[in-house]
Parts: C-alpha cells; structure tokens; sequence
C-alpha cells in the first residue's frame, strides 16, 4: 500500500494558488501524487516529502504545512500579526510618508518616488515575486495582472499610482484570507469537538490517555458534564446525552446499558462507562469531517463553469488590456502615457479575484454549516440539485414512520395456541435483520417466550416476501399473505387479514409447507412530523411526493390517508422500487428518494439526490446516500431545500456584483473617469461584497434552532 500523508495548509489564500501549490508539490521527485482541498485547506499526499520541501512548495503564497495528526495543537497567528499583514501596515506607512513628501516638494520629487517605491518594494514583495515568476512561465492570474499593472505604473512615472495599488491589494488578500477562514471554521468547530484524552478503566483504576492510544474493547468512563472521547457502547450506568454536535438535535436523549453513544457528545447527569466500539479515526464524528471536507472539494456545476469561464477570461482581460493600450495611439494618434496607463487600469479592474472565489467561498460555508445543523450534504453538486427538485419519493418504515414496529396482535388459526405461534415465529425470525423480525422477538422476550433449545437450521430470508427456516425437524415460513399463494386460505382468513389491515397492521402469515397456522399483525407508528414536512415541501415547490412501500396496499393506504401524499404504491420489490424511480425520472426529470440506506440502497443510488435516514451516523446511510439527516428528522428536508436554494440564489448575486462592477468599471476607463487605485478599489469591493454575501449563510438555520431551545 502506497504511503499516503494527510496535511492542514494554513495561509491558502486563493483557489489559483491552491492549483499552484498543488502542481510544485506533484514536481517533488519523491512524491507520486498529491491533492489540494482549498475549501478545507487540506493537502494529501502519496509518496514522501518532508515539511520542508512542502513549504517550499507553497513559499510562493506563504503557507503553513502541519501534519493531520497535530491539527489540534496548531493555532493561526492572529490577524494582526501576519507576516503579509504586517508588511502590508509597514507598506501604509511608506505611503503615507510619499503623500506628504509629494505635499511638501512635489510627486516627481526624488523624496517622494523613494518613499512610493519603498511602499511597493515592501507591501508588493510577495505580489511582485510571483507575479514576475508567472511572466516568465506565461502562467496567467490575478497576481500576474496586479504585477503588469504596478510595474507598468512605476515605468510612466506613477509612482503613487502603483504604490496605493499595491496597498490596497494587500488589504484585500488579507480580507480574502479572514473571510475564507471564517468559512472554514465550520470544520474547525466540528473538528474541536470530540476531546483529546479519554479515562480509561484498567484494572479498576482510571488513566487519562490520549484518544489515539485507545482500542477497541477498552472500557471508558465518563463524568457528569464531560463529552464522550470515543464512539461506543454503555455497559453501565444512566444518563442523558446531548448529541447537537452530531443529529443538530438539542434535546437530550436518554442513554442506559445497551445504547450506542458517540464521541463529541455531551454527557448531562450521570456517570457512564461505555465500552469502545471504534477507533478514533472511524468514529461518527470523524467520518462526518471527512466527508463533509471531500463534500467541499467536489465542484458544483456552478463552479465548474466559472472556473471555465475565468481561464478564457483573464486572457481576454490582458488582450483587451494591451488593445486600449496601443490601438488610440498608432490609429488615432493619442497619447501613449494616457492609453498605456488606461491599459494598465484594465489590467487592474478585470482580475478575475472576485468572479472566481464567487462560488467555492458559498458551496464551503453552506456545507459545512448545513454539517453544523445535523445535515451531510456530501458535494457541491448535490447541494446545487436539491435546491431544483419538483418530486420527491419516501420509503415509509423508517422514514415517514418511526420504524420501530410493535406486535398489536396474535392470531392463531389451527391447532396451536397464541405462544406457541409466536415462539414458531421468533425462531424464524432470530436470524433475520429486518424490522418486523425485530417487533417478533422483542414480543417474544417480553411474553418470556425461549428459542434457546430449539434446533433452527436452513434459515433463509425471500427479499420483499418473508422468511423460512426448518425449526425442530419442520420447515415453517413467515412472511406476506402472498408468499402463501399456493395454499387455499379459508374465507375467515382472508376477512381477518382485511380487518386488521384496514386498521393500519402489517400482518404477517405463519405456516408449514401444507397450511397456515395462524398471523401476527404489527404496526408502525407515524412520524409526528411527516406531515408538516410534507405540507412544507409542497409550499417550498415538491408538487409530487410519492409512497414507494413493500408493505400491503391497504397498510399504505391507511397511512397515507392522513398525509398530503400525492401516490402511494405499494407492494414493492427492491428492483420495482427501482423501477419506480426511473419512471419518476422520466417524469420529473429529477427525483429525491428518501429512505433508511439499507433496504433502498438500490432506489437511493439510482435517484437524482439520495437522502438518507442517519439513523445517527450508520456505515450504510453515510456511504450510500448523497445526503444523510443524521437526527432522522424529517424536519430538515425543508430546511435542506432552503439552503439550496438560497446557496443558489448567493451564488447567482455573486456573480452578478462581480461581472456588473467589472463592467461598470471598464466603461468608465474608457473616457477616463476611473484613475489606477480607484480600479483596485473597486475590484476589492466586489471581492468583499462576495465574500460578505455568502458569509452570511452561516446565519442560515440558526433562528430555528434559537427557537427550538426556547420553546
């Protein structure tokens, strides 16, 4: 296996130099690949390469390489003391010393040019250092446009020009870098979440270890008011959980011997110690950063075409740019200084800064807040889909039910009585994993009914239709009226089965090879949300939200008939389920499926979005689906859409501030109303409103929590 090495970049401060970064750190000779995440600021690297070679690598942009596994201990300097924040605050006060060099004894004064000189030299190091190595490769970016434009003002003698350019460039790489950072810390919170030590029990004493030194089977012990270190299991003790940091849930949920606990969530009042089920590197919280920080590396649709679109449009910026520069001179006779200078302001104008980051700084911010609220949107592409949805299909167990079904009743119809159908039953079932198998034994245990010293061989489970096993030596089925077909079923059977169907009851038939011996019927119960989630997502626009059940047309229809569904079918297979949804393609062009990621992997995988129940962070939901509610609630379906949506409409403003300022902004160089450090101005006003725009999703969702805690 190849040696693969995970790094956190610090000081990534633009998707251009990300590119860069990762094309000088692939040149390292010992190096076989390499990948940079710029929404997560992530390098990945196959092969080997010290810390050194890597900083090289990225000395161009002044990054910071830090191993993965120290992320924890490495904190940011603070803004202030930036070494490209404090060139750029020594670069101000050159410039300020030219304005009153220039007010004393004039701009063209020797005095002044040093000091404007100095200004650029110090605050345009970095810039000019980069800019000039692109000239020679004929790489094309926004640094290689600021460094024609600075060094083509000094050489017509304008000086201040070129010096509040510079300066001004400074304050907008500084505020890009804040804002990103600011977006990235949604995957800082989460990352800081699960503590860094655990108490672990070892012979009866407690040791503090590092979470990394703890294996799987190690008892752990946590205190009242403690977050647990390590997914696992409670074998002893009572409590409340607060598990907000992963479901998005506010609510405490009661936790005794048996539940699954999870590491980053809070332990209120009791003591508990839980047995360590995975290691932390596979825990629920790590697969949640992982994937949400591979989810910001995936381009949506958007982007792609932006990014597209700005390797056509910084060429045709420069060329526009030399154009206005010597077309009026040699055609119209006008002065060069004036059109060169004009040319230079264009350069300025049209960096592409603002266009660019217009949609990744979004796509960062609204994954990893959505992450925040219990929602794993695993890609910017799925984030872009949902939003444009008209139907929506929805498994019903487990998803618009609560999908822990109970036994409402116990029917024999021969010889047999009420525990001795039921015992039949939990022996077939015992090896099965499906809900109702589930609802059969829990009935069993709680009736004190044993199928211990019972001889159970040749189980096996019929998708969709039930299940049969040889049970002391006589070979029992169990499953849908219809896996009894070949038999004839009396009359009395089949009213019976009626009734308790039209009552809401899944009923399952029990039975040898040559009669039936009696049913148990089982209910699910409704979410109390789905509903209003249903009523909800018909406003947001989901005309068509469809039933896709293998449960009996009658259970479905009884549920369904106090919910605004607009079809419900019944009945299904997993490959009709499949089917279903490719018809609703053809349909609606687009389709959601919502499901529990187990029995409607198929369906989830085939539909345009896959959102699956969480079931609070399950292997098969994490990795089958595109998006997972990792609370199972429902209620986070609207919330979903809205994001979206809004993410879009962000998306769309921050392209349009970034194409209208630019545009503006060339007309009025034309006749010359926009001098060179007005043209920087506003190129950084574009790039500030971007960043601002989408920043403020990280308000999205907030208001409903507020309010979820208040009342």
């Amino acid at each position: 296996m190849e040696n693969k090495h995970v790094y956190r970049l610090q000081g990534l401060s633009c998707a251009n130099c990300a590119a860069r970064f990762e094309k000088n750190v692939k040149s390292i000779a010992t190096v076989k690949d390499a990948e940079v995440n710029f929404g997560a600021a992530k390098l990945t690297v196959i092969g080997e390469a010290s810390i050194a070679e890597l900083e090289k690598a990225g000395a161009f942009d002044g990054i910071t390489v830090i191993p993965e596994t120290e992320r924890k201990e490495q904190k940011a300097a603070p803004f202030w003391k930036k070494k490209t924040n404090v060139l750029a605050a020594v670069s101000a006060l050159f410039l300020l010393s030219g304005f009153v060099a220039a007010h004393a004894v004039g701009e063209t004064s020797l005095a002044a040019i040093l000091l404007f000189a100095t200004s650029i030299l110090v605050g345009g190091y970095h810039l000019l250092k980069t800019g000039i190595n692109n000239l020679v490769r004929l790489q094309f970016d926004m640094k290689t446009l600021m460094t024609i434009a600075i060094i083509g003002a000094a050489c017509i003698g304008e000086w201040k020009e070129g010096a509040v350019v510079v300066f001004l460039f400074a304050i907008s790489e500084a505020l890009e870098r804040y804002s990103m950072d600011t977006a990235r810390r949604s995957i800082q919170r989460l990352m800081d979440i699960a503590p860094k030590k655990a108490l672990v029990l070892r012979d009866g004493k407690e040791y503090e270890v590092d979470v990394k030194e703890v294996m799987v089977g190690d008892t752990i012990l946590v205190k009242p008011g403690q977050k647990i270190a390590m997914d696992g299991v409670v074998i002893r003790g009572e409590s409340s959980v607060n598990e907000a940091a992963i479901t998005g849930e506010a609510m405490p949920v009661a936790k005794t011997s048996g539940d699954e606990v999870y590491a980053g969530t809070l332990n209120a009042e009791g003591a508990l110690e839980v047995r360590v089920t995975k290691r932390v590197e596979d825990s629920t919280i790590a697969k949640i950063i992982h994937l949400v920080e591979e989810a910001q590396a995936e381009r949506a649709p958007t982007q792609q075409f932006v990014d597209r679109f700005a390797r056509y449009y910084t060429p045709a910026i420069m060329l526009i740019a030399l154009l206005v520069a010597i077309v009026p001179p040699l055609w119209f006779d006008e002065q060069w200084l004036t059109w060169i200078y004009r040319g230079l302001t264009i350069l300025v104008v049209g960096c592409p800064c603002a266009l660019v980051i217009s949609t990744p700084v979004a796509i960062v911010t609204a994954i990893g807040q959505a992450a925040r609220q219990g929602v794993l949107i695993k890609g910017g592409a799925y984030l872009e889909e949902v939003g444009k949805l008209k139907a929506m299909a929805f498994d019903k167990t487990g998803t618009l039910t609560t999908g822990t079904p109970e036994v409402t009743g116990v029917y024999p119809v021969s010889h047999i009585n009420e525990k001795q159908l039921l015992q039949i039953a939990a022996a077939i079932e015992k090896q099965s994993e499906h809900p109702l198998a589930s609802a059969v034994l829990s009935k069993a245990e709680q009736w004190q009914l044993s199928v211990d010293g019972m001889e159970i061989r040749e189980f096996r489970a019929m998708a969709g239709k039930g299940a049969a096993a040889r049970v002391n030596g006589t070979m029992y089925y169990i499953g849908k009226p219809s896996l009894f077909s070949h038999l004839s079923l009396s009359e009395t059977i089949h009213t019976k089965i009626e009734t308790l169907q039209k009552q809401g009851n899944t009923v399952m038939l029990v039975g040898d090879e040559t009669s039936v011996l009696g049913m148990i019927a089982v209910s699910d119960q409704l979410r109390p949300s789905a509903g209003k989630v249903l009523q909800a997502l018909k406003k947001l626009g989901i005309s068509q939200t469809v039933m896709l059940t293998g449960d009996n047309a009658t259970t479905a229809h009884t549920f369904a008939a106090d919910l605004p569904l607009a079809d419900v079918r019944a009945e299904l297979l997993p490959e009709e389920k499949l089917a279903a949804i490719h018809g609703l393609q053809k349909q609606f062009d687009r389709i959601a499926m919502v499901g529990d990621g187990v029995n409607d992997a198929p369906a989830l995988a085939a539909a345009n979005i896959g959102i699956a129940m969480g079931n609070t962070g399950t292997d098969v939901a994490l990795e089958t689906a595109d998006i997972v509610l990792m609370g199972d609630d429902l209620e986070k379906l609207p919330y979903v859409i809205r994001l979206s949506r809004k993410t879009l409409r962000m998306i769309q403003q921050n392209v349009a501030i970034a194409l209208f300022l630019k545009l503006l902004a060339l007309l009025l160089i034309i006749p010359g109303w926009l001098a060179l450090w007005m043209a920087i101005f506003a190129d950084m006003g574009a790039t500030l409103l971007v960043l601002l725009n989408s920043l403020r999703l990280l308000q999205f969702g907030r208001k409903r929590n507020s309010e979820a805690k208040g009342g």
